[in-house]
């Protein structure tokens, strides 16, 4: 064998594994790519207690209890199938019921989520794409979701004075 035999087929043998390694790595990530579950999509195709991922919805509302040290239980659901979750740590300042929410952890044995990283949306606005699909498909969707805020500069006083604490969606 020559030398410039040797190294093409050191070239093709390093790029033969190289495409070998890229194909496992992106067929084990294939579930996890979703940023993350919706209990429909829970429902329909199961996950196995014990291995991590992230859940996403609306928190019930009348659903949000407050144990001792700072546990915390809710449901998340989607419009058509609810989780029991539960987290014990501070939850952000937005999270509050009717919200969306991002859990990250595993279902443990008796269906319930438990959460170590809860995420509450950051803007009356935001929803997740996926959150916005599901709740269109499901006939639950309202046209003031996407709306746009007011344009407050329309007019000098207005502009002046700025939006009204009630209007920034600030509770008392």
């Amino acid at each position: 064998m020559t030398r410039k035999q040797r190294r093409l087929t050191m070239i093709g043998g390093s790029l033969a594994v190289l495409a070998i390694a890229a194909a496992l790595v992106l067929n084990a990530m294939r579930d996890s790519i979703v940023f993350f579950s919706t209990p429909t999509m829970l429902a329909e195709k199961p996950v196995a207690a014990g291995k991590r991922f992230r859940l996403g919805g609306l928190v019930q509302p009348g659903s949000l209890v407050r144990g001792d040290n700072l546990a915390v239980t809710f449901q998340v659901a989607d419009g058509s199938n609810t989780l029991p979750v539960a987290f014990k740590g501070i939850l952000p300042d937005l999270f509050r019921e009717g919200q969306g929410v991002v859990a990250e952890g595993a279902l443990d044995a008796a269906g319930v989520f438990k959460a170590d990283t809860v995420l509450a949306k950051h803007d009356e606005t935001y929803m997740p794409k996926e959150v916005a699909d599901a709740l269109k498909k499901q006939g639950h969707w309202k046209d003031d979701y996407g709306a746009k805020k007011p344009d407050y500069s329309a007019t000098p006083a207005a502009a002046a004075q700025g939006p009204s604490p009630a209007k920034q969606g600030v509770s008392q």
